[in-house]
């Protein structure tokens, strides 16, 4: 099946023509008038306008609906360092998943630099062709500091998707999978295994939407990072638990959530066993979870399960959030993505997994029926009602913040229009 897939992976980006986007024209070009328009002399006058006014870029160009897919291949899905050549498949398929779901144009950018502040100084001098910018497989520590000095620095949206995409839709899981079990979020006792950068986002977030940090613990490669511990970094450091113990397995006994965002097969049976009652389990290793679907659901009856895999139900899959979030902060012309703007989509997400699934998401799903419960709580990545529901609930965060340049006034016209965008 590996072998199978692998060949027709290859042949999918090799024929009929290499690659998965392209650029299109969205202006006519048939005449001389036309092009008299499009190009010379006709762009001068746009060109004029701008250099008089830097912000009517948004007016003249297609800047306010294009984001920047920006790696330098040192994190890459989970074939780790592979350079910035290696990458641009899996850029150029994020730049696809823009168009495909929130209708914004997107360039992947590799950029062959591992050094953090000439990094940053690339990023910053092409930041004026992009109305937004999409971090992508940046390895930690450095994405931390990217990030954030990006986010300031910047008068644009910036995400590191790695960090606050998996922490977005993690927070989904748990909300929903707390839900499920009759638990209340201040009351979960959560492992995190892993203490990368989308775990540490993950536990971040966590705290925002109702974990107390006492009840959290975090493993690294090493095992539980406690405060007796003298070689841990300052990001893993204000995450240390004062209890004394050293293991996952320890660290797992009578916990209500396990998040894995680490490496295959490190979570046994008789691990999750070891879980209170009605455990969540969210194992996003990819491909390979740190516990298989088969051993999870055979480990106890009351499992609340999620993968990072799409054959699997409960995909916790970053395509819920990302475009969605953007096309939300292009549309007020937000100056960043913050804090609030994420909750926002946390909230909308979690919700939509409530409603009742319209029949086109099943047909597409290739189930018969779907409703809120162990085997569905977080929608799926191909529901269409993600873009009018995490958008606008997006956009108001940001005019909410006051970091909305374009307030939207009517929200009814607002999601019509995004209904109608990606029927086009």
């Amino acid at each position: 099946m590996k072998k199978d897939i692998n060949q027709a992976a290859l042949e999918y980006h090799s024929k009929p023509f290499p690659g998965k986007i392209s650029v299109v024209p969205n202006k006519p070009s048939a005449t001389l008038d036309d092009l008299s328009l499009a190009y010379s002399p006709g762009v001068a006058a746009p060109s004029r306008e701008i250099a008089k006014d830097p912000d009517t870029t948004y007016r003249y160009t297609g800047r306010g609906n294009l984001v920047g897919v920006i790696s330098n291949g040192t994190a890459v899905l989970g074939l780790g360092n592979i350079g910035a050549d290696a990458a641009k498949p899996v850029m150029e398929g994020k730049a696809m998943l823009f168009k495909t779901f929130a209708n914004i144009d997107a360039y992947d950018i590799e950029v062959d630099e591992t050094d953090v502040e000439q990094f940053i100084r690339i990023v910053k001098a092409i930041a004026p062709t992009f109305g937004g910018i999409n971090l992508e497989d940046i390895k930690a520590p450095e994405c931390f500091e990217i990030d954030s000095r990006l986010g300031r620095e910047l008068d644009i949206p910036v995400m590191h998707d790695d960090q606050h995409g998996t922490a977005i839709i993690s927070s989904v899981a748990l909300i929903n999978g707390a839900k499920i079990a009759g638990k209340k979020i201040e009351d979960l006792r959560v492992v995190v295994n892993g203490a990368g950068a989308a775990a540490i986002a993950c536990a971040r977030l966590f705290t925002r939407v109702g974990v107390r940090l006492e009840n959290m613990v975090l493993c690294d490669s090493k095992g539980v990072i406690n405060v007796f511990r003298s070689d841990v970094n300052q990001m893993k450091s204000s995450f240390a638990t004062t209890r004394n113990i050293k293991t996952l397995a320890e660290a797992v006994v009578g916990a209500d959530l396990f998040l894995g965002v680490s490496k295959a097969n490190v979570l046994t049976q008789e691990m999750v066993r070891s879980m209170a009652e009605n455990p969540i389990v969210l194992a996003l290793s990819n491909p390979d979870p740190e516990i298989s679907y088969e051993d999870a659901m055979a480990s106890r009856p009351d499992i609340i399960f999620a993968t990072g895999r799409s054959d699997y139900p409960n995909q916790v899959n970053n395509a819920l959030g990302f475009p969605y979030i953007f096309r939300g902060a292009l549309d007020v012309r937000a100056t960043k993505i913050n804090d609030a703007m994420k909750l926002a989509a946390v909230k909308a997400i979690a919700e939509l997994a409530c409603e009742e699934v319209p029949e086109s998401v099943l047909r597409a799903s290739g189930v018969g029926k779907l409703e809120f419960g162990r085997g569905y709580f977080i929608p799926k990545p191909i529901d269409k009602r993600l873009l009018w529901t995490v958008s606008p609930a997006v956009a108001k965060a940001a005019m909410d913040s006051g970091i909305a340049r374009c307030p939207i006034e009517d929200w009814d016209a607002y999601r019509a229009e995004l209904k109608v965008s990606i029927e086009r």
